[in-house]
């Protein structure tokens, strides 16, 4: 018979490792969040503050833009090399040099005093900031066992979709409160934070030092992506394909994205491993990633001009009346992540989508003339479906891809998410623009002597015809929200059936992920 004392030494040995492990765990998840929340928070937080730098800077409307062009493009450009520097150069060490590359360039935007420093810092932002969340993920997906990832998942989903909902709100208090600056200075004690635990926490990956690189294919995509995050970042302000410089950027970013694809299906070892696109679950997951992009974003981009531009309501009462979208986010990520592994998560993502349909139905009910209530239940049930789609589909789509492809398949899966909503939101304002446009054409039309609904108005009068202009306007611009907010509706339930193609991955036999991330 085995010895007792022997069994319980190895007992009470056993249950301070399993602490100590999920000790271990719990802080190197918080610090890969502030990690996260901190990167994601600046893709929003800066915007409200633009119209205070232009006075500040000395720059004009069009010129300010690239304070935020510069950011996006240059994290665009950087997100599809992360799988190659943390394979060369080791996890650890790489998202060390980031989170201290983006909490020193974050002051240095604090502190900027002309455009042309303001522009540099923000390209070192977003080329510091690129890795932070690809590879945050890639770590919590080593971090906790196959059954957990729904767990891990949610958790860290709460800072990339919790934080570009509070960055405006956030954003707006810090600039009328204190300074546009200090939407750059809010980074710094987050990051020192996050950088002290991923240094004292997360264990480094084994490098390939040997590992190739392709050059050409990675100047390809940059190419691609660069160009056309250009596009459609200016398109609005060019009038699109009427300015040279739109049809130059498209025809740029067709040949970057042609070039890139007949390399990597050429080359004997492509910047992208070809191994990532024969995952039936992990293609999938990019389509549906890049839905939630157009509809999260979208949608965060449309709501604050409808609610302060036509409604008129102050930015404190805007940041209110959006603020149930995070809590509904946060109360079913915590639900979906006590519920992985019970449920199929295909029903889950199923149900995310159709929640979001639901929200945007409610929204294209909008009218001038309601109260604040239906802003927050369609924001809480937006953000209840956000949650449920989001925690899910990050776990099934890494659920059959194989470790070594991790690093590699975050950078393009967050990719896909940016490329998502900047298409999406360049989509919906450039529809909003021509929908107003033809819809007010279509109004004006019923101003006239003989409508009796006008027979109360002097339609001689100046004044009037001005009052008149003003609420035609209104109208037609908010049908024209109405319309963006059912295309995305339509968006959303087309997406539905591509689940059909995703199966649920079991662990693979003898994988024990748990410890690789650690120390």
């Amino acid at each position: 018979m085995p010895d007792a004392s022997a069994t319980a030494t190895a007992t009470t040995s056993v249950l301070p490792a399993k602490a100590a492990a999920s000790g271990s765990r719990g802080l190197l998840t918080v610090s890969l969040m502030a990690a996260t929340f901190m990167q994601a928070l600046d893709t929003t937080i800066a915007n409200v503050a633009l119209p205070h730098m232009e006075g500040s800077l000395s720059a004009t409307q069009d010129q300010i833009t690239w304070i935020l062009t510069s950011y996006i493009v240059a994290a665009a450009i950087m997100t599809p090399l992360t799988g190659w520097l943390a394979g060369r150069f080791g996890r650890k060490r790489v998202i060390l040099i980031s989170v201290a590359g983006f909490v020193v360039s974050s002051a240095l935007c604090g502190v900027a005093t002309s455009l042309g420093q303001m522009v540099v810092y923000r390209l070192l932002q977003g080329i510091s900031g690129a890795a932070l969340v690809p590879i945050s993920q890639a770590v919590l997906l080593d971090a906790y066992p196959t059954h957990k990832h729904g767990q891990a998942m949610a958790m860290w989903g709460l800072g990339v979709t919790l934080a570009p909902v509070v960055g405006p709100v956030l954003g707006g208090w810090l600039t009328d409160d204190y300074s546009w600056r200090w939407v750059f200075y809010i980074n710094v004690p987050i990051g020192i934070l996050a950088f002290l635990g991923l240094l004292a926490r997360l264990k480094d990956t084994q490098r390939s030092v040997h590992r190739g690189f392709d050059f050409f294919g990675f100047a390809m995509l940059s190419l691609g992506v660069g160009a056309l995050q250009m596009m459609l970042d200016r398109g609005e302000l060019k009038d699109w394909f009427s300015s040279g410089e739109i049809v130059i950027e498209a025809i740029l970013a067709a040949s970057g994205f042609y070039f890139f694809i007949v390399r990597m299906i050429t080359a004997e070892r492509p910047f992208l491993s070809l191994a990532l696109f024969k995952d039936r679950n992990f293609v999938t997951g990019n389509i549906f990633i890049f839905v939630v992009g157009i509809i999260l974003f979208a949608t965060l981009v449309l709501l604050p001009p409808l609610f302060q531009g036509l409604m008129n309501y102050p930015v404190i009462t805007t940041g209110l009346i959006m603020a149930p979208r995070g809590i509904g986010t946060m109360l079913s990520m915590i639900f979906v992540g006590r519920v992985s592994g019970k449920i199929d998560p295909r029903i889950l993502i199923a149900f995310g989508f159709a929640l979001s349909a639901l929200s945007l139905w409610q929204m294209m009910n909008f009218d001038l003339q309601m109260d604040q209530w239906p802003v927050i239940w369609s924001g809480l049930t937006q953000g209840f479906g956000v949650g449920f789609a989001y925690v899910s589909l990050t776990s099934v789509s890494f659920a059959t891809l194989p470790p070594q492809y991790r690093a590699e398949g975050t950078a393009l899966f967050n990719l896909m998410r940016n490329l998502g909503s900047s298409i999406g939101i360049s989509a919906v304002q450039a529809l909003l623009t021509e929908n107003t446009q033809t819809m007010h054409q279509s109004l004006a039309t019923q101003i006239s002597p003989y409508n009796p609904w006008l027979h109360n108005f002097d339609l001689h009068s100046t004044q009037t015809l001005a009052q008149l202009n003003t609420m035609v306007t209104s109208q037609a611009a908010m049908v024209a929200y109405n319309d963006d907010f059912k295309i995305m509706m339509v968006l959303s339930l087309l997406t539905i059936p591509f689940l059909l193609f995703m199966r649920v991955g079991k662990p693979r036999p003898g994988e024990r992920p748990e410890m690789m991330a650690m120390d």
